[in-house]
């Protein structure tokens, strides 16, 4: 029997604790042998709630590019990955121990020529439903649906489908024990997927104070991915001179996103860590996502719960290091809720009992 032994606070409740691992299992009994390997502030595994797993900006890439993705989040410490849309089919990864835990949503769903190339099932409105349930049976509890996107026509951003067809479709998810999340990045399809009960909104740009309201009292979540909003300005300088309007409404979404943001903070809106790695957006970051959520005024800690202990019950897993639990947490050199930037450089990552990735011993 091996035992790895690490000290130092346990968050979230930072009580300094002598923590080993045997079998692949988090104990607090003292176990005279075994190999110390760090102390520092321990933490659930990181969550990263919004991923792409076999994505680039081409669309789907190969088995062996999809596993070097998800060695790269795994380093950064996310040992949960929420893959939030994927053109390849990722599932053999839930073969692999040495990869992160991993829940899918299988392919995106959007509307014809309404979505990046060769990412989504392209339907139309009378298919939405029979789709939503096939890639419901696929997934692992979860379906992407992508609720707006730029319409030629309007030359701005438009929900993809009618409200009616997306709660018949919201509905359709339920009945199949899956969740349903949606793109959303303009105002126009929040009201008709919060009332149909979405169980979450992607980016969420677009959210008033009202719908906030609305979103608390239904339970829906946020995830913000705030580093993906940076990018609006390319977005909509790219289109510019093709669609003005979209140009401009980009251009005010990402104006006053932090207001946007911070509104569903504060109103008590449950927000989650979302890196949006893959296609345009690099894998390994969740630590970027943390401290990004942090600079819009969110406190370090609810930030880093965000990214880990709460995370983690929001999505149905081991919350907290009790006895007995999995053996996934992350080490870090300083107590991330003084100094939040320590989520960039993870000591010591620890993958169903073993240490994996960059260690400092």
């Amino acid at each position: 029997m091996s035992v790895l032994k690490f000290s130092g606070p346990v968050l979230p409740d930072g009580e300094v604790r002598h923590l080993c691992v045997v079998d692949g299992r988090v104990t607090y009994e003292r176990h005279p042998e075994g190999e110390k390997v760090v102390d520092g502030w321990i933490v659930p595994g990181l969550v990263d709630a919004h991923c792409h797993l076999g994505l680039d900006d081409g669309g789907a890439v190969t088995d062996e590019e999809a596993e070097a993705q998800a060695i790269t989040d795994r380093d950064a410490g996310a040992l949960l990955i929420r893959d939030c849309g994927s053109a390849l089919d990722t599932s053999w990864m839930h073969e692999r121990e040495d990869l992160p835990h991993l829940i899918r949503a299988g392919r995106h769903i959007a509307r014809t020529r309404r979505y990046i190339r060769n990412y989504a099932h392209e339907v139309e409105p009378d298919q939405l439903v029979e789709t939503v349930v096939a890639e419901a049976r696929r997934g692992d509890g979860w379906v992407k649906l992508v609720g707006d996107w730029i319409s030629r026509d309007d030359g701005d951003l438009a929900p993809s489908f009618p409200a009616e067809t997306f709660a018949a479709a919201f509905a359709a998810a339920h009945a199949e024990g899956a969740r349903v999340t949606a793109h959303c990045f303009g105002e126009g399809v929040l009201p008709g997927l919060i009332e149909a009960r979405i169980d979450c909104i992607e980016h969420g740009t677009g959210l008033s104070p009202d719908l906030v309201e609305v979103m608390v009292a239904h339970h829906v979540a946020l995830v913000p991915t705030v580093m993906q909003i940076e990018k609006f300005p390319q977005y909509a300088e790219a289109g510019r001179e093709k669609f003005p309007r979209y140009s401009d409404h980009m251009t005010d979404l990402h104006a006053r996103q932090r207001e946007t943001i911070m509104n569903a903070y504060e109103a008590g809106v449950a927000l989650y860590a979302g890196s949006d790695g893959g296609g345009v957006s690099r894998h390994g970051n969740i630590g970027g996502e943390i401290v990004a959520m942090t600079e819009l005024g969110m406190p370090a800690e609810y930030a880093l719960g965000a990214a880990s202990w709460r995370a983690r019950e929001w999505l149905g897993r081991n919350a907290t290091l009790e006895e007995g639990a999995p053996a996934d947490f992350v080490v870090f050199d300083a107590d991330p809720r003084v100094d939040i930037t320590t989520v960039l450089r993870p000591a010591c990552v620890v993958l169903r009992g073993r240490v994996v990735g960059h260690t400092r011993v």
